[in-house]
């Protein structure tokens, strides 16, 4: 164990300490903002409304339980459980991190935004049938590239989002799997 840790904090001192410049300060923490996605998500409610009725309306609600689930099992069980610092938050790491955001709370793992996005990716991903497999793909690189903004900005390790990234594709799978087989949108692809 201590050495997957140590390997994780060489990991985040190369990816926050190191591999910065002043265009990725300034995209990194765009990328995890909440409001950022804002206009995708409403994007997301009109076109499913608009396009699949009552079927878009039960897609939005599984939309909402997996991102639910997600931040509820690692924000308010997985991460009181661990009890692993932010490494903003690590007294250890104070002298050496570059914090491009604020730190917010002060526990680390699993990474929420990590595992909320992996959820809604996957969930997407199973359940968008219509949408060509390769183009479903790019759920995937932005979710991923949250996650990485993540570790970027000082606010969590790589293991942190790893393990987030896992939480919420097993989520996002049981959700997507529930959804297709309640309703789906199998007979539209």
């Amino acid at each position: 164990m201590n050495r997957i840790v140590e390997y994780d904090i060489a990991a985040f001192s190369k990816i926050n300490g190191q591999w910065h410049n002043g265009f990725l300060d300034w995209l990194m923490p765009l990328l995890r903002n909440q409001y950022t996605w804002a206009p995708l998500y409403l994007f997301t409610l009109v076109f499913m409304l608009l396009n699949f009725k009552w079927k878009g309306f039960g897609w939005i609600c599984f939309f909402l339980i997996t991102f639910a689930i997600t931040d509820m099992v690692s924000g308010s069980m997985l991460k009181p459980f661990v009890g692993r610092l932010r490494p903003c938050a690590d007294p250890m790491l104070a002298s050496v991190i570059r914090s491009v955001v604020n730190c917010g709370g002060p526990l680390s793992f699993p990474s929420s935004h990590a595992a909320n996005h992996f959820g809604l990716a996957m969930f997407g991903f199973k359940t968008l049938s219509f949408i060509p497999y390769s183009w479903r793909w790019l759920l995937f690189l932005w979710a991923l590239s949250i996650s990485y903004a993540q570790v970027y900005v000082g606010v969590h390790f790589p293991v942190d989002t790893i393990c987030g990234m896992l939480l919420g594709y097993i989520v996002g799978s049981g959700t997507g799997w529930a959804f297709n087989k309640k309703a789906g949108f199998a007979s539209l692809a």
